[in-house]
């Protein structure tokens, strides 16, 4: 019987011809990461454990975007942890914040991230990655503490669920935050425990590679141990000038064996909007539009791309944010920050009365730069709305593509973007 993409990656770095899901394995790294949040916790065990070296370099990444800048004395001593740790160990992929900017953004841009990379990572979004058709996982510290040092780790092999999106949205807003939100819907937010999910078919096909990441990163959502998105055209165009490595394309035999196919036709697909308090909580946009909002936030490692931007400052442009809602636009990483502003849509959206921030989590995690007081309700194109996400336990988080969130900063309430735009 053949192997998925994911069993084949997991494979090839355990040196093993084939695996089978639900066999465990130790396999070797090709890249370890860290932030501000997790990164401290793993130099401190690693040190307990009596760690003397990370296994390599050149190998590790440190990002400093959670709480970037410092907000405080407790973040910024997780700055000092990170940055001492980096000058000690030589750690060539250390990045303050300004330097970079959201990691899951940032690494992909950075050449950081290839095809058939088997990659773990301090952050549950890690899966990102699979949209390069990279094998990439979040994990705890104290596996992230034994990756940095050893650069291997254990998986057991996960199962795969395949995702087949047929036809062409008749919507021009449905996006890949669409899909992933329906998909969510589908199977629940533990439908996809420990699985690989791939994704596959015309839509997915046609979207671009800010759109694969979007709906990648929200694997985890689903449950998922990860998402990915086997390498085509679009993905080769992507890396050719950017990976720093050498890499190589895995794909799915014809006879892999499928733990479950899910198939979804996209035509008659409408923006999606997911209610408190679960990414599976969806309905269509025009179910939403009596709901009242008082912050909108754009950006983020989900929606935070240029792609996303564009999006956002083309229903934005010549209209003002509503006098009683406050509206964050933080750009995912700093070349797509600089790009934004050579393509005026900063200035675009300071027009309209949003803040524009340097690039950082810091509101998606309820870390700062748009706390929800008790009561608020936010529009966001983040990727959870637990209870208490983004500040107080009785705060609401809808979350949206950067369209409705666009349109709804416009409109004071959710809002279907045809009723702003026309």
């Amino acid at each position: 019987m053949g192997m998925t993409v994911s069993e084949k990656i997991l494979a090839a770095h355990a040196g093993l011809d084939c695996v089978e899901p639900g066999e465990l394995i130790s396999a070797r790294l090709d890249l370890v990461l860290a932030n501000d949040i997790t990164g401290p916790v793993s130099i401190r065990e690693m040190r307990q454990y009596g760690f003397q070296e990370v296994f390599d370099p050149e190998r590790i990444a440190l990002i400093q975007d959670h709480f970037a800048p410092p907000k405080d004395i407790p973040s910024a001593a997780l700055y000092t942890a990170m940055r001492d740790f980096a000058r000690e160990k030589g750690i060539v992929h250390y990045y303050e914040a300004g330097q970079c900017g959201i990691e899951h953004c940032f690494l992909p841009e950075s050449g950081l991230v290839s095809p058939g990379d088997l990659i773990i990572g301090g952050d549950s979004h890690t899966c990102t990655y699979g949209a390069l058709g990279a094998f990439a996982a979040g994990v705890g510290n104290k596996d992230l503490t034994v990756g940095m040092a050893t650069g291997e780790a254990w998986f057991r092999i996960p199962e795969t669920m395949l995702f087949l999106l047929t036809g062409k949205p008749g919507n021009p807003w449905v996006s890949g935050k669409d899909y992933i939100l329906a998909v969510i819907g589908r199977i629940g937010v533990d439908g996809a425990q420990y699985k690989a999910m791939e994704f596959a078919g015309e839509a997915v096909a046609d979207l671009s590679m800010d759109g694969r990441m979007t709906m990648c990163n929200m694997a985890i959502e689903a449950g998922a141990k990860t998402g990915l998105i086997a390498p085509d055209d679009k993905t080769l165009s992507y890396i050719r000038d950017r990976a720093k490595r050498p890499w190589k394309a895995y794909y799915s035999d014809p006879d892999a064996h499928y733990e479950r196919v899910v198939e979804m036709n996209v035509e008659d697909m409408r923006p999606l909007v997911a209610f408190p308090h679960l990414p599976s909580n969806i309905r269509d946009v025009g179910e939403a539009r009596h709901i009242s909002v008082d912050q909108v936030v754009i950006g983020s490692c989900t929606n935070g791309r240029i792609e996303d931007l564009r999006t956002a400052a083309g229903i934005l442009k010549g209209r003002r944010v509503h006098p009683y809602v406050r509206a964050v636009v933080l750009p995912g990483s700093q070349p797509i920050y600089i790009q934004a502003v050579r393509e005026g849509l900063v200035e675009i959206f300071a027009e309209a009365g949003c803040a524009v921030s340097t690039p950082t989590c810091g509101p998606c995690l309820g870390g700062y730069m748009g706390i929800l007081d008790k009561g608020e309700r936010c529009v966001s194109t983040t990727n959870r709305n637990f209870i208490g996400r983004m500040g107080h336990p009785e705060s609401e988080v809808y979350l949206s593509n950067p369209a409705v969130a666009a349109a709804s900063a416009v409109a004071g309430h959710i809002a279907d973007p045809d009723e702003v735009v026309g």
